[in-house]
């Protein structure tokens, strides 16, 4: 089974700060509490074949921070993961990278979507009730064969409290 970490951009600047939401920043305690959690999972042995991530600024720059952690040498940017992303979309994406060889795989992205997304592999609909919170990990098993839709597997559900 392919293991797939969900993972939410770390605290960032306010929405009135900015004329546009794709440029918001990590803030500075973004940054450090963010750099936290992907030490924790460096130290958990978590490693990841790819870190896919939404290209707006604050997922970026997340993103950078667990590649530069040593979760990950390959980092990608996507649009699948902007907050206007569609997993059924994501899906044909995805089912290329597993025939590829793919194992573990770190998708860094937004709420509500990556919550969204849980349910919809996890349940088959999305119902709103999973909230991943800022720097928070949700992790999913994914089947190898087949539509991963209500098939797929939650094993971790971690808010970053719990990594810091």
């Amino acid at each position: 089974m392919l293991e797939l970490y969900l993972l939410r951009h770390g605290i960032a600047a306010e929405r009135e700060e900015y004329s546009e939401d794709a440029l918001r920043p990590l803030t500075g305690e973004g940054k450090r509490k963010t750099k936290q959690v992907a030490q924790q999972l460096f130290d958990l042995g978590l490693r990841f074949d790819l870190i896919l991530t939404s290209p707006l600024v604050r997922a970026r720059q997340t993103a950078d921070i667990l590649k530069a952690i040593g979760l990950s040498s390959q980092l990608e940017e996507s649009t699948y993961l902007t907050p206007e992303g569609n997993i059924y979309s994501w899906l044909s994406w995805l089912e290329e990278w597993q025939n590829k060889g793919g194992n573990n795989l770190a998708l860094v992205g937004h709420e509500p979507n990556l919550g969204e997304w849980t349910e919809i592999l996890v349940w088959g609909e999305a119902k709103g009730n999973l909230l991943v919170k800022k720097a928070g990990v949700i992790g999913v098993k994914i089947p190898e064969t087949g539509s991963p839709v209500g098939r797929s597997l939650l094993f971790w559900l971690t808010p970053p409290k719990f990594l810091l």
